[in-house]
């Protein structure tokens, strides 16, 4: 697609599918539709709860809350009132707040500006970055399937070296080894693509 030429009604469209994919979770449990919002919403909200201090595992933890709550209370979203992202990434505000409450930190502070998720982006910025997602996923399905793996627990699951190494059974070197290749890889296709929007 190029730069520039998306519809205007793309941007209108993705939340109209997710609003959908709600409708369709509340009257008919549709486990399809849960997918299309689980596959998008859950590395987002875990990202959020990290930026709002939480770790690893906690921000994990929330994303999962997140993602059953999204489930179960699917029949009190109402298009009219939120759109789908504020109402899903509320829900993660809100548990993160119960999860801080709980820890009985006395810093935290509930009505933190951290705490408030970021104002939607413009519809330009939206399309060129999901359009940069979608080149991204495009280019790492030219690398190996054990390249693939340790970007994608490095940089979506936010792993350390050291989770991926006990987790895929290899030593940190390799793990190192086979970030670097993949990066050899793929950044003179970023860089390709770069200069040809440039």
């Amino acid at each position: 697609m190029i730069a520039g030429k998306t519809p205007p009604g793309e941007v209108r469209s993705n939340a109209a599918e997710f609003a959908e994919s709600i409708r369709q979770i509340a009257h008919d449990q549709s486990e399809a539709a849960f997918e299309v919002l689980f596959r998008y919403f859950a590395p987002r909200i875990k990202s959020y709860c990290l930026r709002l201090g939480a770790d690893a595992s906690g921000a994990e933890e929330i994303t999962q809350e997140a993602m059953v709550s999204i489930w179960r209370n699917s029949g009190q979203f109402d298009p009219a009132k939120a759109s789908p992202s504020t109402w899903i990434f509320t829900i993660a505000r809100n548990l993160s707040i119960d999860r801080f409450r709980k820890s009985r930190r006395p810093q935290f502070d509930p009505d933190d500006p951290a705490l408030v998720p970021e104002d939607p982006l413009a519809p330009d910025r939206l399309v060129e970055n999901m359009e940069k997602e979608e080149s991204v996923r495009k280019i790492l399905q030219t690398l190996s399937i054990n390249e693939r793996n340790v970007l994608m627990l490095a940089f979506y699951e936010n792993f350390s070296h050291s989770e991926i190494s006990r987790q895929l059974g290899i030593p940190v070197g390799t793990v190192k080894s086979r970030i670097r290749l993949a990066f050899a890889k793929i950044r003179p296709m970023l860089d390709a693509k770069d200069g040809a929007n440039g």
